[in-house]
Parts: structure tokens; sequence; C-alpha cells
């Protein structure tokens, strides 16, 4: 069933009318709500931006580059008018690729990837983004590469850029930018280049593969005959040594046995030492006693011992010898030469042949007995 336009049906209540008109109003009210909500909400995210750790954030306003920069963290600007960019302070790794080049000789060769590793100051971003935009690594990095390498190869043959002298571009490159640097854009420094082998025609690739392999042949031979020579000398050495430890050896055994002879002569020096000590210690005992003994026979044989052994012997003798001229075998005149002067005294002074006899016989038994004894 279809109901009549309002402005037509003039039979509705006018209460009705009222609240519908308050409804539509309270829905434009709403929109329009919404709407604002929405553009704020809008420009509230146009304007907060977020710079990272390790960068600066500068901003242009109007293309004018503003002179304060904003650290890390979030930040508001005014949308659509003041635009911002992020700048990097710490060490990043920029990749120069396929960079042309061409040798002394008229060979074009190419550099796959250069690699540049360098650190921006914060205190020079604001300096070297007014002098060189904030995409200053192309100019002062990437041109400057394609500029310095060519300058290099250019007075090279491919022979030194391929091979002699590729382990210095990287140091070359370096220190010239470096140089350049210092003045242009004080607070970019390069900490290193890493410069990748170029790429060269086939067919030169292929001769320096070959003269690679004769070089490695040559090497491998002369590494060959160096170990030959270490075994000859190692062998040398070896045979040396060994006759050193024989040498060694038979000296000390030399010397061993020379020690042992003097050992040994040391020992018969000291044995004849005590040998030819107890002798003469024997010596002096049998000298000392046989002086003691002459001395007690000095001492004892007096004239009246001489007496009783006289008188003794005859006692014990059975036979008794009388006469003037005994043999002169019985008795030493130079010991008994007193006894012989003083039996001449008594014989000339007794006529008794028998009293002559007695001391003869006498002076016979006492040489016998001091013989004895």
């Amino acid at each position: 069933m279809a109901f009549p336009p309002d402005d037509i049906d003039t039979t509705i209540d006018p209460g009705l009318r009222t609240r519908r008109k308050r409804r539509m109003t309270m829905t434009h009210v709403g929109a329009t709500l919404a709407a604002l909500t929405g553009v704020v909400a809008f420009f509230l995210y146009s304007s907060i931006h977020k710079i990272e750790e390790g960068h600066l954030g500068i901003y242009y306003r109007g293309g004018a580059l503003l002179a304060s920069p904003s650290y890390p963290g979030y930040h508001i600007m005014i949308p659509f008018i003041t635009s911002f960019r992020s700048v990097q302070t710490t060490l990043q790794t920029d990749e120069v690729k396929n960079v042309p080049c061409g040798t002394s000789g008229g060979v074009m060769i190419y550099f796959d990837r250069i690699e540049v590793v360098n650190s921006l100051a914060p205190s020079a971003v604001y300096d070297i983004a007014k002098n060189y935009t904030a995409d200053y690594d192309k100019t002062l990095i990437f041109n400057k590469i394609h500029h310095e390498l060519n300058q290099f190869c250019s007075v090279h043959t491919l022979q030194e850029v391929y091979i002699e002298l590729f382990d210095q571009i990287d140091e070359n490159l370096k220190l010239a930018l470096q140089k350049d640097l210092i003045v242009m854009a004080p607070g970019l420094t390069i900490q290193a280049v890493r410069v990748t082998k170029p790429k060269i025609p086939e067919a030169i690739r292929r001769n320096f593969e070959l003269m690679e392999a004769e070089k490695t042949k040559l090497l491998i031979s002369t590494q060959r005959q160096k170990v030959v020579e270490k075994e000859a000398e190692t062998e040398r050495k070896r045979a040396i040594i060994e006759a050193e430890k024989v040498a060694q050896v038979a000296q000390i055994q030399f010397q061993q046995k020379v020690m042992e002879k003097e050992t040994l002569k040391k020992i018969s020096q000291i044995e004849d030492a005590t040998y030819v000590a107890k002798q003469k210690a024997k010596a002096d005992a049998d000298f000392y006693t046989a002086q003691k003994i002459a001395q007690a026979n000095q001492l004892k044989l007096t004239k009246e011992y001489l007496e009783l052994a006289k008188y003794q012997a005859i006692s014990a003798n059975s036979k008794i010898y009388f006469g003037s001229d005994i043999p002169d075998m019985f008795m030493d005149k130079s010991v008994f030469q007193p006894n012989t002067e003083r039996r001449t005294e008594e014989t000339s002074s007794s006529d008794d042949k028998t009293s002559k006899a007695a001391s003869s016989t006498k002076q016979k038994d006492a040489i016998k007995d001091s013989t004895e004894t």
C-alpha cells in the first residue's frame, strides 16, 4: 500500500511531521561530524611521522630545507606543506653496479658490483643535504666511483687491471674518495671499498685461464722441486744429527773410560801410599824395637852379668878347652876388644896356664851367650 508524500498529505498529524524533520536534522549533523572527524584523522595521519634509530629527519617546506633536523622518535609536521626525508647516520653500504671501464689497450671491461661502506656524522647532515640533497651518495659516491675507476683503468693494461694490480683497486678508490670528501663533504667518511672481479671478453678470459693453468703447473713444479730439496736437506740434517750423536756418545764413552782410568790410578796411588805408610811404620817399629833391644843389651851386658853368664856357660858345658891360641872363629875381636885387652893383662900378670884357659873359655861362653841373645 502506497502512502502519499508529506507535502501532499494534509491529513497527517503536525507532531509526526516535526519528529520527521528533527530526525533528518540529526542525520545531517552526524554525517557532518563524521566527515570532520575523517578529515582531522587524515590530517593527523599525514602530519605524524616516525624517525628510526640511527637516522636523522630533515624537513623541506615549500622546497626549502629547514635548519632543524629531528632525532629518532615520533614527530608532527604540517601536511602537504612540509615534507621530510630520513637520512641514515650509521654505517651503510652503497652498491655501484655494472661500472664500465676501458683499459689503456682499448679493451672494455665491466665491474659487476662495487660496495662502498661509509658513514655520515650527524653534525654534517644539514650541510651535506643542503649542498648535495638527501641523495648525496649519488653525487659524492656513485658518480665519483665511475670517475675514479675509469681514471685508473685508462692508465693500466688489462693484465694489470685484471691480475697484477687488482688487489690495489679497492685501496686506491678508498683513498681517492676520501681525499675529495675531506674537501667537498666533511663529515662523510669512507670506511672500506670492495671491488668484485671485472667481466672481460670471453676469448681473453680463456687466454687468462690457460695462462693461469700454466702458471699453476709451474708453481706445482717449483713446489715439487722445493719439496725434493727440503727432503734432501732433511736427510742431510738427519745424517749430520746421527753422526753428531754417535760422536757425542763416543766422546762420552771415552771420557767415561778416562775417568775410570783416573779413578783406578788414584785408587792405586792411595793403595801404594797406604802400603808405603804401612811398611814405613813397620820399619820404624822394627827399628825402634832393635834400638830398644840394643839399649837393653847395652844396659844388660855389665861386668857382673858377663861373669855370671861365664860361669853359667862353664857349668853347662861338658867340654872345656884350654890354651892360648883358641881359633878366631869362636870370637869377634872387634866387639870384645876391651875383654881381650883385659885378658892380656891378666895373662901377663899370672903365669898360671890354668887361669889362662879358664879366662879364654869364659870369654868364648860370653860371646856365645851374647850371640844367642
